[in-house]
């Protein structure tokens, strides 16, 4: 079936679909370019998702179930809290997220001691 005909099926738009095959959530067509096909295989998949979602699981849960861990595992990420991000193992890319935070402190504390706050203008008028 074609894009169009899975989404009529599915009850999703294509969009979402296409997004949950870029999040390795669902497996991609088994003929890509101009006509791509998708089989029943994939509309199982997605009646699946929606389920686990309607259960109240997030798509990053969601990815770390059993068959999609299989299929991408790299793309199954732990879940972790909104406020955490990895930043991987490089040193370079360490020290430059340290330096972002440590201008923004600089900022801030420079904002909050009245040089600028409250004034009305805006950085740009500088």
């Amino acid at each position: 079936m074609t894009l169009a005909e899975l989404a009529d099926a599915s009850g999703l738009p294509a969009r979402t679909i296409r997004f949950y095959i870029a999040r390795g959530l669902v497996d991609g067509p088994v003929k890509a370019g101009r006509g791509a096909a998708y089989t029943d295989q994939h509309l199982t998949r997605l009646e699946q998702i929606k389920k686990l979602q309607a259960d109240g699981r997030m798509l990053s849960e969601i990815a770390h179930t059993e068959a999609s861990v299989e299929r991408h595992p790299a793309a199954a990420v732990l879940p972790t809290a909104w406020w955490q991000h990895a930043i991987g193992d490089s040193p370079w890319r360490t020290k430059q997220v340290r330096a972002a935070i440590e201008e923004m402190a600089r900022r801030l504390e420079t904002s909050g001691n009245g040089n600028d706050a409250g004034n009305g203008k805006d950085r740009r008028d500088k």
